[in-house]
């Protein structure tokens, strides 16, 4: 009997993956060893840790926790700056697509940021974060407005692959006008959803919460957000230009749960909480895991079912 090859590569608005699975870019990726891990590691591609014109420590410490089902962070964008990113990425050998993450603290930022790389060879695609929820700054996440004249700005310039990484919307109004905007533009893919805003976790021991900044507020990610990251991935493979591809974020610990994200229509998934507790081997554990489930499903390839979710009847 001949066993049926199980398939796990994707693209990215045709940036080919070997794996559909990656690291999210807040997860051990700030860092030259942390990068060449990950370079070495059997993820899809790499993701770089969201960056700043200027290197940044981040929020005071203790700012990230975490609990069975959980994380809670206010991590403050830490980070080497984009000249680190670029430089690493410019020694670098290697094939595998490589998506540097921005996230400046104002639009001029961005502009500056944006501008910067697209002179780089090395970076295959940006990943635009507009969605950081622990941060004192401006962000542009929630602001339709803004969003809009920032890319009329950057679209007279931009010549590589943009993609946006957004906050949880929790109304479907929210996720159409969004949608309706970004189908104006020439995006190459989404990554939702970035942690949830505004999460408090208690230690009752000690009568206090657990991370120091923010009074303890912080972005919630792992196994407990991933009914809203779904959610989020299913209505924008709904609404968006079946062009712009859809990274999902949130939650994953199992290839029960990556397949559950290419059902909702992902092209690939990014992985948080989850490497940061296992580390890189977690890659080839998804991978493995993955595909076993796809064999059990008769799936020889994402293709198969990708979006394909069917309501209840």
């Amino acid at each position: 009997m001949i066993m049926k090859k199980i398939d796990i590569s994707s693209h990215i608005n045709g940036i080919q993956l070997s794996s559909c699975i990656m690291n999210a870019s807040g997860a051990l990726c700030t860092t030259d060893q942390e990068l060449s891990n990950l370079f070495d590691s059997s993820s899809g591609a790499v993701v770089t840790k969201s960056c700043t014109k200027n290197p940044r420590e981040g929020n005071v410490k203790p700012r990230y926790f975490e609990w069975n089902v959980g994380s809670i962070n206010s991590m403050g964008l830490p980070n080497l700056g984009i000249d680190f990113y670029l430089n690493f990425l410019e020694k670098k050998k290697t094939k595998k697509p490589v998506f540097l993450s921005l996230s400046g603290l104002s639009i001029e930022e961005n502009l500056f940021l944006m501008k910067k790389a697209n002179f780089s060879q090395k970076v295959t695609a940006i990943e635009l974060n507009l969605s950081c929820p622990n941060l004192r700054e401006e962000v542009l996440g929630n602001d339709l407005y803004k969003i809009s004249t920032f890319l009329e700005s950057i679209f007279e310039f931009n010549k590589k692959p943009l993609g946006i990484k957004l906050p949880p919307y929790f109304k479907e109004e929210c996720i159409i006008n969004m949608s309706l905007l970004l189908n104006q533009y020439p995006i190459f893919f989404v990554t939702c959803i970035n942690s949830l805003p505004n999460g408090i976790f208690i230690d009752t021991d000690n009568e206090k919460t657990v991370i120091q900044p923010k009074n303890g507020f912080g972005g919630v990610g792992g196994s407990i957000i991933k009914p809203f990251a779904l959610a989020n991935v299913r209505k924008f493979y709904t609404y968006l230009r079946k062009d712009i591809s859809i990274i999902g974020c949130g939650g994953i610990y199992s290839g029960k749960d990556i397949f559950e994200y290419i059902l909702c229509g992902a092209s690939a998934v990014q992985i948080g909480t989850q490497l940061i507790k296992e580390g890189i081997s977690i890659f080839d554990r998804l991978k493995k895991e993955f595909t076993l489930f796809l064999k059990k499903k008769n799936y020889s390839s994402i293709n198969s079912f990708k979006g394909k979710l069917k309501n209840f009847q």
